[in-house]
């Protein structure tokens, strides 16, 4: 609340006295007494003259008024306040926030829980969503199974969203079927016989018009969990991998990104042994669980075939690279893994990561491991491509100017004010003031 200023009382002879030397004023003066006044309701700002460069101009003394102890009192004139600022005028620049998301599920599951995750982030953004063909059979790797049709509507609901899908590349993909058969397998595959599963594929992804779908094929192939592994016969892995990319990429309105993502490690095959070509390869990723039991940090990052090689590899080969698949594992909870990785991301920003989210890799949909959702949730909580709007400033707020010191303002009403141009002042000496 502005302050308010005390009014000085006139009693019995002041007020008679105050009222004669106002008229006197006004006999006297005439209308040229309010030359050099300002109105006090004007609050256009005055022209400003020019000045020398670093000098301040004097403002002239108000001349004593004719008659003794009446002051004009001439208020200050605020200056017009700029127009005030909008969050959208001021924009602060932040770093791009590299995609992320979770696996949550497969199925329609999954994409629900989309908004659940975003909302136990304080609103994050999560821009990637994750999910798996089925590799029990060649129509499921086809894409003949409904819960697609869930993801292609959550990626079209916003054009800065991404759609990664891990695709097996052989049926019965998780039934230990042995070396020797998968190199059969392999060596089919690079002949062309299975092409056409992955052409009907690729036609199904552009029909439900995600056809700039992330391609996740056979991941964790120098492992020994899949029948799509690679070690059997490298050789024929990469040719049939080729086959596989140039048949999708024949298919009219595609527009797919191929994903090559081994485990950290040298697992049962190094790796870079399974690399099919730059040509056919757009990203370059990694699957980096808190594993073995006992394994720091450090270790997974500076270990052969590990983290450091990983970047290292795909900048030597001009690719982005990914982290399909991460979490904790061998270590229990460990909020110190998932600092780091976290930070690891953060230093190296991968095109997209998502964390598998189950026990015992998760965070949020996992009870095992509170310590490391802590970490997780207070790193990612409310992360967001918008840039942050600046606070909009406050424009000034005008102050009531003061009166002249040891002087009271005679109120004369608005019709004398107005002939006068401004308000007189009595000033409280003014019977010395006119005493010789």
């Amino acid at each position: 609340m502005a302050p308010q200023h005390k009014r000085v009382r006139v009693r019995g002879l002041a007020v008679g006295a105050a009222a004669v030397v106002v008229s006197a004023a006004l006999a006297a003066a005439g209308p040229a007494a309010g030359a050099g006044t300002v109105r006090a309701d004007d609050s256009r700002p005055s022209t400003p003259a020019p000045t020398a460069p670093g000098v301040t101009p004097r403002v002239p003394a108000v001349p004593d008024p004719a008659v003794p102890g009446l002051t004009p009192w001439v208020p200050a004139v605020p200056a017009l306040p700029p127009p005030p600022l909008t969050a959208w005028d001021v924009r602060v620049p932040r770093p791009e926030v590299p995609a992320f998301g979770a696996f949550l599920a497969s199925d329609a599951r999954g994409v629900a829980r989309m908004q659940q995750l975003s909302h136990w982030l304080d609103g994050a953004e999560l821009r990637v969503g994750h999910t798996y063909l089925p590799g029990n059979r060649w129509s499921d790797i086809e894409g003949d199974i409904r819960f697609l049709e869930d993801w292609a509507h959550w990626r079209n609901a916003r054009d800065d969203r991404m759609l990664v899908l891990n695709v097996p590349l052989q049926e019965r993909n998780e039934a230990g079927v042995p070396d020797d058969e998968v190199r059969r397998l392999l060596r089919r595959g690079a002949a062309g016989e299975f092409d056409h599963h992955f052409r009907a594929l690729a036609e199904r992804l552009v029909e439900l018009k995600v056809p700039d779908t992330v391609l996740v094929l056979g991941w964790e192939m120098n492992g020994t969990t899949y029948t799509h592994r690679c070690g059997p016969d490298p050789e024929s892995w990469k040719k049939y991998w080729n086959r596989i990319v140039t048949t999708m990429r024949a298919v009219p309105g595609q527009d797919f990104r191929f994903d090559f993502t081994p485990s950290r490690g040298r697992d049962a095959v190094p790796w870079t042994e399974c690399y099919p070509g730059d040509d056919t390869v757009d990203i370059i990723g990694m699957d980096s669980y808190d594993q073995p039991a006992g394994m720091s940090f450090d270790e997974q990052v500076n270990e052969p075939y590990g983290l450091r090689a990983h970047i290292d590899f795909a900048k030597a080969h001009g690719k982005p690279v990914s982290y399909p698949e991460w979490g904790l594992f061998r270590n229990g909870d460990n909020p110190e893994y998932m600092r780091r990785m976290l930070a690891w991301m953060d230093e190296h920003r991968p095109l997209y990561n998502t964390l598998t989210d189950y026990c015992p890799h998760g965070v949020w949909q996992c009870d095992d491991n509170p310590e490391s959702s802590r970490v997780y949730r207070s790193v990612l909580s409310g992360r967001s491509d918008e840039p942050a709007p600046a606070p909009t400033p406050t424009p000034p707020v005008p102050t009531t100017p003061l009166p002249p010191e040891d002087c009271s303002p005679l109120d004369l009403g608005s019709w004398v004010e107005h002939w006068l141009g401004g308000r007189l002042c009595l000033r409280f000496d003014w019977w010395s003031r006119s005493t010789p």
